[in-house]
Order: C-alpha cells, then structure tokens, then sequence
C-alpha cells in the first residue's frame, strides 16, 4: 500500500527519484549552533503525542525502529518534554536498545511552575532518557522562566548541560519570547514557523541571528495539516533544483533554508515518513530566490 506522501513522490515527480542519491548515502546536512560552534544535523525528531505510547510492548518497538531510521539516516536532535506523557521513558527506552547511538543530541524542557520541582523534574528526565548531561534544557512555553532559567544557567556553569533555552508554539508570546532574547543568555529558542505560520520572520528569527541565538523550529508540518492539505497537488516545477522528492521534504528545506533557523523537528510515528523527513538533509537547500518562488507557488494552492 502506497502511503500518503509516497503517492504523492510518485504522482508529482515520477522517475525523479532515481536521480536523488539515498538519504543514507548523502552526507546530511549541517548547521552551527552560533553560541558554542557545536554543529547540528538541520532536520531532527520531535516526539509530541508520537512517542507517547506508554508500557505498550509492541508500540515501542515500533518507536525504536522510528529511532533507528532517524539514526541511520544521521539524524542527531531528539526533542520532547514531561509535557508529552510517556514520551520521555519510550524514547530511553529505545536509546538503550539502540546502545545510545554517538550522534544524539538530547534535547528536553523543564514544563512546571515551580523552581524546586523544576530542579526534581529535570534530574527525572536524565533518569528516564538515561543521558546526562543533556545537550539541551529548556524553558517549555515559558513556564515559570525566570526561576528555571537561573537552574539552568548555573547548571550550565556546573557542566550539567551543554546549552540552554525557551520555547514557544503555536505563535504565542512572541512579545515575552522577544524580550527574554533580549536580556538572558539563551543559546537556544523553540518557535513555530513553517510556510503557513510566518511570524516569526518579521523579528524574532532576524534578532536570533543578531543575538547568536540557535532556532529550533517546530509544528513544521502544522501537524500534519499542511501535508493534507497540499496532497494530490504537484510539486513545484522547482522541487528537482533542490532535491525534493514529496512535500515534506520541500516544506522541511524551506525551513532550514532560512540563515537563523538551526534545526527542524517533524515528529512521526513510521519509518517511511521519517526516511522522507530525513531526505530533506540531502542535497542542496533553496536559496532566497528559490525560497521566494516556493511559498508563491503553495498559495496559489
């Protein structure tokens, strides 16, 4: 059975694929976090609802394979919360399986009002991921984060993790988000953006730039909405310049095509959607022209 963006490759770009090398066998790519000089694959997994599949044995196997895939193809970013449920277990659960693969880089949130619980919270994530130090805690939807991100600075300092930040989604608080960028020592922020979603162009991402600040985008796929949506239709004529064989992976190259945006984070369920998620590391990105042309084209739709 075909699945939804395999129709849709083989609908738009019949033949193309054949002429793109196999994510496994590019070399994927890669973008600096500015703060440190760490480099970063540009497309890697988030885990909200996806991995939150409890004690269920079958469920996390599945998920391991997820995480294998997503490895294989040189993913590094895992990104979840305490906010997902079970997420946070399956995913150590299948890093354990896995013989914690070399490339991880661990990315989790602090999500609580309470500094002190904070502090429980973020040593139980370490616990249930089986990763310490983390590369990465931050501040999920800027709960309670003058307090977190005093813990996080100092245990920074300690070595405890290796770079810190705050998040947003859905567009909210961009005003708060902005002046937390401003005035604190954030090596990362998590914003939503995708061609749909474009807000934070107008001054959040120019000022990550300016500030040195790495951008973790999420919801790049508005939850599978933009995918729906945009089923059926063709790709752009263009796709070919850039590599793209389906619609997630011009969507995803359109994200991290963008010069502050750091890393992306499609989160799914299957093995396929991830080899074609992780396609988009592959192969050249759209300049600003090209970038130009794609979200003309996607409104015309």
């Amino acid at each position: 059975m075909l699945t939804r963006r395999s129709f849709l490759s083989s609908l738009a770009v019949a033949g193309l694929a054949a002429a793109i090398p196999c994510p496994s066998r590019a070399a994927p790519l890669f973008k600096k976090i500015p703060r440190t000089g760490v480099t970063l694959p540009a497309i890697g997994m988030g885990s909200w609802l996806t991995f939150d599949v409890g004690d269920d044995a079958a469920a996390r196997k599945a998920r391991t394979q997820v995480l294998k895939t997503f490895f294989d193809l040189g993913g590094g970013m895992i990104d979840s919360s305490p906010m997902y449920g079970s997420s946070e277990a399956v995913i150590g659960h299948g890093l354990a399986a896995l013989g914690k693969p070399r490339t991880l880089f661990a990315a989790t949130k602090v999500w609580t009002p309470g500094r002190d619980h904070g502090i429980r919270q973020m040593a139980e994530s370490e616990r249930l991921w089986g990763v310490k130090p983390f590369d990465l805690l931050q501040v999920h939807n800027l709960l309670g984060w003058e307090g977190h991100l005093e813990t996080l600075a100092q245990w920074k300092a300690d070595g405890r993790v290796r770079h810190i930040g705050i998040t947003t989604s859905h567009g909210r608080r961009h005003d708060e988000l902005e002046q937390i960028m401003k005035t604190r020592p954030v090596d990362f922020v998590q914003l939503t953006y995708n061609l749909v979603d474009r807000e934070a162009e107008a001054r959040l991402l120019p000022l990550a730039r300016d500030k040195g600040i790495a951008v973790i985008v999420n919801r790049p796929f508005q939850r599978g909405a933009l995918i729906d949506r945009l089923q059926g239709r063709p790709l752009p004529p263009f796709a070919a310049e850039i590599g793209a064989v389906n619609w997630a992976q011009v969507l995803l190259k359109w994200i991290v095509s963008h010069p502050a945006v750091t890393c992306a984070i499609p989160a799914t369920t299957r093995v396929e959607h991830m080899t074609e998620n992780m396609g988009a590391a592959a192969g050249p990105v759209p300049n600003a022209g090209l970038r130009n042309k794609i979200s003309a084209y996607v409104e015309t739709l």
